[in-house]
């Protein structure tokens, strides 16, 4: 018998509403199986989950992820992993050009806070 989960208890498990399993749903990425109104989730609509909230959690783009896990091949997935790879490494490229940018908006802040203390000590003293 294979494990199935409810949509309150993939939520509740995972940690999101059920609201965004219902987005993932609508955008193609899961397919619970139906019982009525019910919606009944595989162990395989759990794990395609899982990976879907770490790849955002990492930035990947909801793109990103789902053409991530349509390369997986149960029979090897050396195909699944060199895509991952290589998105790992765009992401840490784009990081350290976020990281660049923050530290050049610091600099200026630094700048523009010296000079408006530079100014403030040139005033005369409120009364």
């Amino acid at each position: 018998m294979s494990i199935s989960h409810s949509i309150s208890d993939l939520a509740q498990e995972l940690g999101v509403t059920t609201r965004t399993i219902r987005f993932y749903e609508e955008q193609g990425m899961l397919a619970p199986e139906r019982r009525g109104q019910e919606r009944i989730y595989s162990a395989r609509d759990r794990v395609t989950l899982m990976l879907i909230l770490r790849g955002k959690r990492i930035g990947f783009s909801l793109a990103e992820c789902k053409e991530l896990i349509d390369l997986y091949d149960p029979s090897g997935n050396r195909k699944q992993l060199d895509y991952f790879l290589a998105k790992i490494t765009e992401r840490r490229e784009q990081l350290a050009r976020q990281m660049l940018d923050i530290q050049q908006m610091q600099q200026e802040l630094d700048t523009a806070e010296q000079r408006c203390l530079n100014a403030m000590k040139e005033l005369p003293a409120a009364s």
